[in-house]
């Protein structure tokens, strides 16, 4: 298993070619939404949203707005990875509901932490906040490029796009989000001659330090 993981992980490249004729099947963005939702946050509060973008009238409009980047037009799907526009008491009560219900955990066991969580963040600055919340959002990114290339999907990262054009096309204020990140996914195209390069990288032996 673990030979396969790195021969996937040496497989995946950040694709900068889409064959757009080639879509990803119902499975594959559902196992993609579950995955998002799946992935690691701090406190578990999941300050995170993410919007799919299957349209390609849509996708071809965010070229622009994407610092003319063609993979998002010729992409399957476009995942838009967002954070909350604020993290309320209320939001932040709504977790500990959600503890409660699933785990059949008394409150009064909960309360504690809450109160802790609740105090927290209401010493915390909006930027302090927002600064917190995009580095949920970096985490998401990492778990779904793992999770594309143990799935054989493609996928380009991007940060080059312009967040203020894409909350305002799609829309986000009103859904109570921000952008952060984009990430478009599908089927490389035969021609892409950067899928066939090697990858360079450091060395375990360079960017590993084993301790005792």
């Amino acid at each position: 298993m673990a030979s396969n993981t790195i021969k996937q992980l040496q497989w995946r490249y950040a694709t900068k070619s889409f064959d757009p004729s080639k879509k990803l099947s119902e499975e594959k963005i559902d196992l993609l939404k579950e995955s998002f939702n799946l992935t690691a946050t701090s406190y578990g509060l999941q300050p995170l949203k993410m919007v799919v973008i299957s349209n390609d009238a849509t996708k071809k409009d965010l070229v622009s707005m994407t610092m003319d980047q063609k993979q998002v037009a010729e992409a399957s799907h476009v995942l838009v990875l967002c954070i909350e526009s604020t993290i309320t008491k209320e939001f932040i009560e709504g977790y500990f509901d959600r503890v409660e219900q699933i785990r059949n955990t008394p409150r009064s066991i909960l309360h504690p932490f809450e109160s802790f969580l609740v105090a927290s963040f209401s010493e915390k600055s909006h930027n302090n906040i927002k600064t917190w919340m995009e580095k949920q959002a970096y985490l998401a990114m990492g778990n779904l490029l793992t999770v594309c290339a143990l799935e054989g999907i493609d996928a380009c990262p991007i940060e080059g796009f312009e967040p203020k054009k894409y909350d305002e096309f799609l829309d986000l204020a009103n859904k109570g989000i921000q952008s952060v990140l984009v990430l478009a996914v599908g089927y490389r195209a035969e021609d892409d001659f950067f899928s066939a390069l090697k990858k360079v990288r450091r060395g375990t032996q360079e960017v590993i330090i084993d301790m005792e």
